[in-house]
């Protein structure tokens, strides 16, 4: 009995990683139907329904996605078990799903995944890079990195991997034509470039050298969800940009940017790791964070790795 709910289980969170009861029967060999009388089992026993079907998409009721973190759980110590016989002790194995920001995620997590995949070449990897904040159990991701994460939900661990420091920036053609601010306050008369997503606006925030606290309050005509999009942006003469001195260096290098104010300090913003709360980390995710981390020790300056 324990047996063939704990089959029908994995069922269910197959067809919720497929997005549907056809490509989530098919990795366990099923029908459409039989992988749907594996989930209605499950509503049955329970009590409740688990999905909500519609003609396009799936979507967890707030019971399946209950039932959905569990059955990761149990997915995982399946496949730990399975390890002990199949592969080295502590050796990953399976797929490794990883959200990221776009422009900063890109310029870390790749070089760390080429690495991965050729000391580990059984693994599969499935990364989502996007400056969106996907929810990470309902997306079924192992590991999120995150960009200016202050107080992430107390169901995740957080690991902090390092600090960037924030850069004001523009392309040489616009502050020709603007002028180049001498002060703080001077930024008020330019174009400002900030990063907003879901209604949530970047503000900014900086300290002159004497300690004094200056709130930019300029004019704001463009608005971007992308860190990309925003250096792009910049470099294309619309404004004045607060970036990643990591994702402008070599513009900066090249002269494709100039540094506006340099002796401001911008602040700090935090990279962080975060993953869910379990008795045992997998040993595919615990290996990457471990690569991730010694990769960020070897970076320029511009971003600190904690002490």
């Amino acid at each position: 009995m324990i047996s063939s709910r704990v089959n029908d289980i994995l069922v269910f969170l197959s067809v919720v990683d497929a997005g549907s009861f056809v490509n989530g029967g098919k990795a366990f060999g099923l029908s459409r139907s039989t992988a749907g009388k594996a989930v209605a089992r499950l509503e049955d026993v329970h009590g409740t329904r688990l999905l909500n079907r519609t003609t396009r998409a799936l979507e967890l009721t707030e019971e399946g996605r209950g039932l959905y973190r569990h059955g990761l759980e149990i997915r995982a110590a399946i496949e730990a078990a399975d390890a002990t016989f199949n592969t080295a002790p502590g050796a990953p194995r399976g797929t490794l799903r990883v959200t990221a920001p776009d422009a900063v995620g890109r310029r870390l997590l790749l070089p760390v995944v080429q690495r991965y995949m050729e000391h580990w070449p059984d693994m599969r990897i499935e990364v989502g890079f996007s400056d969106r904040i996907d929810n990470l159990i309902d997306n079924g991701f192992d590991l999120a990195i995150r960009v200016g994460v202050s107080s992430p939900d107390s169901s995740f661990i957080s690991k902090t991997l390092l600090t960037l420091n924030p850069v004001l920036c523009a392309s040489p053609t616009y502050l020709s034509h603007r002028g180049h601010p001498g002060r703080a306050e001077q930024l008020d008369l330019l174009d400002l470039l900030q990063f907003a997503s879901r209604g949530e606006r970047q503000g900014w925030q900086l300290v002159e050298e004497d300690g004094t606290i200056v709130r930019v309050q300029g004019r704001v005509r463009l608005r971007l969800d992308s860190a990309e999009a925003l250096r792009e942006a910049a470099m294309a003469g619309l404004g004045v940009a607060l970036l990643p001195h990591l994702l402008v260096e070599e513009d900066l290098v090249a002269g494709r940017l100039e540094q506006v104010l340099p002796k401001l300090d911008c602040g700090s913003v935090p990279v962080v790791a975060l993953y869910p709360h379990k008795r045992l980390l997998e040993p595919r995710v615990r290996h990457f964070i471990d690569m991730l981390t010694a990769h960020i020790s070897q970076l320029e300056p511009g971003a600190t790795a904690p002490d």
